[in-house]
């Protein structure tokens, strides 16, 4: 079970220097924005960070924000939908822990 400051720890910006650069796209500072790049994402692009090899937003997840949770729900998802879902439901869980 997630703690409040961790909940709040995990909803917070990463430092400049760890941002994930989306390929093509914009750089995001939080899971929030993450949630919010992920249905314009071409597929293309998507498919550049998911793909059989590697999962980056699983791998920022779990390496930036700390949240080893969500990022092993991640390692599983193969598509956008899947993804985001999964983002969005941690998302509504953190912020009501956080407060």
């Amino acid at each position: 079970m997630v703690t409040k400051d961790e909940a709040k720890r995990y909803l917070c910006d990463a430092a400049p220097e760890q941002c994930f650069w989306i390929n093509n796209g914009p750089i995001l500072k939080n899971m929030e924005e993450l949630a919010n790049a992920l249905p314009d994402m071409a597929e293309d692009t998507f498919r550049h960070h998911v793909n059989d090899e590697k999962n980056d937003f699983s791998s920022w997840v779990r390496d930036v924000i700390g949240d080893q949770k969500l990022a092993n729900e991640l390692a599983s998802a193969k598509n956008r939908d899947s993804a985001l879902k999964k983002i969005r439901n941690r998302l509504n869980s953190l912020r009501k822990k956080a407060g």
